[in-house]
């Protein structure tokens, strides 16, 4: 059983950045794919950005391919999202998840725990 926690979202001007953290307990997050994701109201979940269990490759959407980072410190089983430049469109309450596996993934049903999410609101 893992439990995840988000923080660090809020409200920023469009431009600016924010990051937010993924605090995992329970298990080691080594053992765990990573994913972020989003869901701004009325609209499906969607993929942000995953993980790969030692952080060394990651898969991020178009949407925010240059513009939002992903990456962990299993040391402290911490996940992060960096994410610069930031866009109205990017209004969505964020969430990270776990799943147990080596590979990448980016559909919502492959991960098992998640968080409770954290609101992200980008003004124009």
């Amino acid at each position: 059983q893992v439990a995840l926690v988000e923080s660090g979202g809020g409200l920023v001007q469009a431009g600016g950045s924010l990051r937010l953290s993924c605090a995992a307990s329970g298990q080691s997050l080594s053992n765990y794919a990573v994913g972020w994701f989003r869901q701004a109201p009325g609209k499906e979940r969607e993929f942000v950005v995953s993980i790969s269990r030692s952080g060394t490759n990651t898969y991020s959407a178009d949407s925010v391919k240059g513009r939002f980072t992903g990456s962990r410190d299993n040391t402290k089983n911490m996940v992060y999202l960096q994410m610069n430049s930031l866009k109205p469109e990017d209004t969505a309450v964020y969430y990270c998840a776990a799943v147990f596996s080596l590979s990448l993934a980016a559909t919502p049903n492959t991960y098992r725990y998640w968080g409770q999410g954290t609101q992200v609101t980008v003004s124009s």
